[in-house]
């Protein structure tokens, strides 16, 4: 075991081909939004913020959706005063919002990014944004129209770069030929691969970052799901197939072979998880959602050190006898 104990706030990436230097873990701050997480709470969620900060997590990822009325955005505010802007490198997007009926609806259109953008930056106090993504392409709007609108608030000075989330290799290379991309936002973990056969190798040529989501499976990869988890009425992992019948039991023998490993380290089972995910080929940040100060400092504390090649070897090794999971997708 070679576990290096170095200062995880030297851990640090350049975003694309930008100037912009983010933290490896990043903080996913759509729990804080408390649409889909039960139990959240305005002090927690700043709480959580501002020890994201102090761990070394430079990076907040949120967006115009994360909650009917910006919740996110707006928390973000308030856990950042008194600390300086330079401290928080800040994410968001746009393209998808709450109608009226209380369900999330797409709409790229340029004039709706122009407006969603202006709102955003009211929302969280601040006159730009390091990073402002595309959410999701929608089916109705070319997305190099998309495209278009957010190198208008480059050109403004209100986002410093461009990003797109949710999108295919396509629509990925037909954004970057109207507006250069610096990160692109997918779902990718260790069960979750399938953006290594071509997406990640595109955008190691074209030089852009990757920000993974779901690094921890939407917590199985944490440790602290088990066979006897009930998970609390209104959680909406139920409808998961990962949490569901032979895929579960698959995902729990997996999970054990990494509390194996995890405890040799002297590490949680979501550091080695999150760990392993920053040290793949092609991704800059992995995105760690969270509501509890604890769980950012926990997966926080996967910078800092590496695991060695031994032990990326017998985690591979497991990986390839557990096989690639099940999952729906959802914008996140």
């Amino acid at each position: 075991m070679n576990i290096s104990t170095s200062d995880p706030t030297a851990d640090r990436r350049r975003l694309g081909r930008s100037s912009i230097e983010v933290s490896s873990v990043s903080l996913g701050c759509w729990p804080i939004a408390g649409v889909t997480s039960l139990d959240v709470n305005d002090a927690d969620s700043i709480a959580t913020v501002r020890a994201s900060l102090a761990a070394g997590a430079n990076f907040l990822d949120t967006a115009y959706c994360y909650g009917p009325h910006g919740e996110s955005e707006r928390l973000i505010r308030r856990a950042l005063e008194g600390h300086a802007r330079e401290e928080a490198i800040i994410a968001t997007k746009g393209g998808i919002h709450y109608g009226a009926d209380g369900k999330q609806a797409q709409d790229a259109r340029p004039e709706t990014l122009l407006r969603e953008c202006d709102e955003s930056l009211e929302r969280l106090g601040v006159d730009h944004v390091e990073l402002y993504y595309l959410h999701s392409p929608d089916p109705h709007v070319p997305v190099g129209d998309s495209a278009g609108a957010i190198q208008r608030l480059i050109d403004a000075g209100k986002t410093l770069t461009a990003g797109a989330s949710n999108c295919t290799l396509v629509q990925l290379q037909e954004f970057h030929a109207v507006c250069p991309l610096s990160a692109v936002q997918l779902p990718y973990n260790m069960l979750q691969r399938d953006i290594e056969k071509e997406t990640i190798p595109w955008c190691l040529a074209e030089g852009i970052s990757v920000a993974a989501y779901w690094p921890l499976m939407k917590g199985l990869l944490a440790g602290r799901i088990g066979t006897e988890t009930e998970l609390a009425a209104g959680d909406n992992r139920k409808s998961y197939p990962m949490y569901q019948g032979e895929e579960f039991e698959r995902n729990q023998a997996f999970v054990a072979k990494l509390r194996e490993i995890a405890t040799r380290l002297g590490r949680t089972v979501a550091q080695v998880a999150v760990n392993w995910t920053i040290s793949q080929p092609g991704i800059t940040t992995a995105l760690c959602g969270a509501k509890r100060a604890w769980q950012i400092e926990e997966t926080a504390a996967a910078m800092g050190w590496r695991l060695s090649s031994a032990e990326l070897a017998e985690i591979n090794a497991a990986i390839e006898a557990r096989g690639p999971a099940a999952a729906k997708r959802l914008f996140q």
